[in-house]
């Protein structure tokens, strides 16, 4: 019999983590016996393999060489059965109710691609440091406004976040082997499909430590290396797969014009470069972030755009990023407020609510 769910949990030297990852799919509310759970172990050095055969034969491994992310995706999907696809990252785990919401959600909504939902960030410890909720429901890509919209709503359709129809899936393949990340590509392409439903009940502990490949608290020169291959790739790759699919160019221009502005830092900030171009960098990225500025907030994009000019990009994003370290950005607001093109997520921290981050200085 064809299970409605396939799981697919991607691993690599997950010693520490795997265990509570694969517990928590086997604890689900959702009917054991209507979902399959495969385990793509992308060729761990460690205990990983090992910590997964005790979980046999509830689950399914598949053991290859290490090839990265996209490569352990290509591996599960060739395996996957179900009508839904459901991913988890080794370090990551999920909420007891996981499935049964997202399978509801798709029910409730038959015409949709993909589902998303909030989440905990949780330390190494799986202590939680933050909840991110989307303070909108619905994705689509029906018109530049709405793809502007979307995007700072990405978070809530990262890898351990994401489900999607596979009849869905299977039109947003293959994944270019130089993308380091599955996730973007192809939930992008899946709202350009037939949009996304974001659910505000947080499922997922996405847990932040030292071996992210990604994202960690404390990010270093590799991660924005991958960060940059992964934009850039994306950039090189979604438009023409967009374009097939019936999105109009000035959509696809609303949608990635952030990336865009982002890979031009990134580059900056690896490769270096000259003062006219972060000046160019930055003034798109403020052209993007703000919409209606009031007079103090200009004069002040004005005053770092005179700064771009006077120093090594390098030097400027290290002061850029000492600025926002140290919660600068309360004094600037005195000067004025800007409003905010896209309303992004919410992060609670401690009990208290703000706007998710955003690129203004």
């Amino acid at each position: 019999m064809t299970p409605p769910v396939s799981v697919l949990v991607n691993t690599y030297n997950h010693e520490r983590f795997i265990a509570q990852c694969l517990q928590s799919v086997l604890d689900q509310t959702f009917p054991a016996d209507q979902m399959e759970i495969i385990v793509v172990d992308d060729g761990s050095t460690d205990r990983t393999p090992e910590i997964i055969q005790q979980f046999l034969p509830r689950i399914r491994c598949i053991r290859k060489t290490n090839g990265g992310q996209v490569s352990a995706f290509n591996a599960g999907v060739a395996e996957a059965r179900g009508e839904i696809i459901a991913f988890l990252d080794g370090d990551d785990y999920w909420a007891p109710e996981k499935l049964t919401k997202v399978i509801g959600a798709f029910d409730a909504h038959p015409n949709i691609a993909c589902v998303g939902h909030a989440y905990y960030e949780v330390d190494e410890a799986g202590s939680i440091f933050a909840t991110m909720v989307p303070s909108i429901t619905e994705l689509s890509f029906e018109s530049p406004a709405s793809a502007r919209l979307a995007v700072p709503f990405r978070i809530f359709l990262g890898t351990s976040r994401f489900a999607v129809r596979r009849n869905v899936l299977e039109k947003t393949l293959p994944v270019p082997p130089d993308v380091p990340f599955f996730d973007t590509f192809i939930f992008t392409q899946a709202i350009a499909i037939s949009g996304a439903i974001l659910l505000a009940e947080p499922l997922c502990y996405y847990r932040l430590h030292a071996g992210n490949l990604f994202a960690s608290r404390s990010p270093q020169n590799d991660r924005l290396r991958t960060r940059y291959a992964l934009i850039r790739s994306h950039l090189e790759n979604l438009p023409s797969r967009l374009v097939k699919l019936g999105l109009p160019k000035e959509t696809i221009t609303a949608l990635l014009e952030c990336d865009q502005v982002e890979n031009e830092r990134l580059r900056l900030v690896i490769e270096g470069g000259k003062p006219w171009e972060t000046f160019r960098a930055e003034r798109a990225g403020y052209r993007i972030a703000s919409r209606d500025a009031s007079i103090g907030y200009r004069i002040f994009t004005y005053f770092v755009l005179m700064l771009t000019l006077l120093m090594p990009p390098r030097i400027f994003y290290r002061l850029r990023a000492w600025y926002a370290d140290a919660n600068l950005r309360r004094f600037r607001e005195r000067i004025g407020r800007v409003p905010v093109a896209n309303p992004g997520a919410v992060r609670y921290i401690g009990g208290y609510s703000k706007a998710s981050p955003g690129n203004r200085a």
